[in-house]
């Protein structure tokens, strides 16, 4: 199974830090070239507002996620991925 990364572009989750995070996902991925390895895509709204921002991963949904939560998941569930040279 593919891994991937849902993040909530809801108006909510955008003006509570994902717009920030779009970004640092997107500069992680490719300084770690995993752009290839993953499906790294946004969503509206999850109806978890108040428990924003949000952010799936493989599957599992994230709440509250600052900005040192999300470099936390992103080595969590991408250090181990292998990547061809």
């Amino acid at each position: 199974m593919k891994n991937s990364i849902v993040i909530c572009m809801g108006s909510s989750c955008f003006a509570r830090g994902n717009r920030e995070h779009l970004e640092l996902i997107e500069n992680y991925l490719a300084g770690n070239r995993l752009t290839a390895d993953l499906q790294f895509s946004g969503c509206r709204c999850r109806g978890e507002c108040g428990r924003g921002p949000n952010l799936e991963i493989n599957g599992i949904l994230h709440h509250e996620v600052d900005t040192g939560t999300l470099f936390d998941l992103l080595e969590h569930y991408f250090t181990s991925v292998t990547i061809d040279t």
